[in-house]
């Protein structure tokens, strides 16, 4: 199996607060389908999908009960640790439930942790050993 994640499916227990979120509290927008019961947003090379979350537990036939920590977070890396302050700050005057305020961390970076409506944790992180590419169109320069 070649390594690639081409899809992460969050099931949500409301699609349109869920849409809603993502749409407004992190300014992304979805990629026009004709469906309605199902939400994409295209991400740098992976799809992120919104989806019903008993729809999501029918189709891989598991139960869609469950409750507490899930086991896994989602991360956003910025290119420095007032990029992470400032998109927390932002984040939460938008709506977000701050878990964990930034502060600097064992492994050596700077991060911390957003909610989103059905308690996927996003971590917004400042990590020195992989930074984000730049945007296209974009070349970076520093002053020294």
């Amino acid at each position: 199996m070649e390594q690639r994640i081409t899809l992460i499916t969050l099931g949500v227990r409301n699609l349109q607060r869920s849409k809603d979120f993502y749409q407004q509290v992190f300014g992304w927008q979805p990629v026009e389908t004709d469906s309605e019961s199902i939400v994409f947003f295209q991400l740098n090379g992976i799809l992120l999908s919104l989806f019903p979350q008993e729809s999501l537990a029918d189709d891989a036939g598991v139960s869609a009960e469950g409750s507490g920590f899930k086991k896994f977070s989602l991360a956003h890396n910025v290119r420095s640790e007032k990029e992470v302050d400032e998109l927390v700050a932002e984040l939460e005057q938008k709506g977000a439930i701050v878990v964990k305020h930034p502060e600097k961390v064992f492994w050596g970076g700077y991060s911390g942790y957003v909610a989103d409506p059905d308690d996927n944790l996003w971590e917004i992180a400042y990590n020195p050993f992989i930074l984000p590419e730049e945007p296209k169109g974009h070349r970076h320069t520093s002053i020294h």
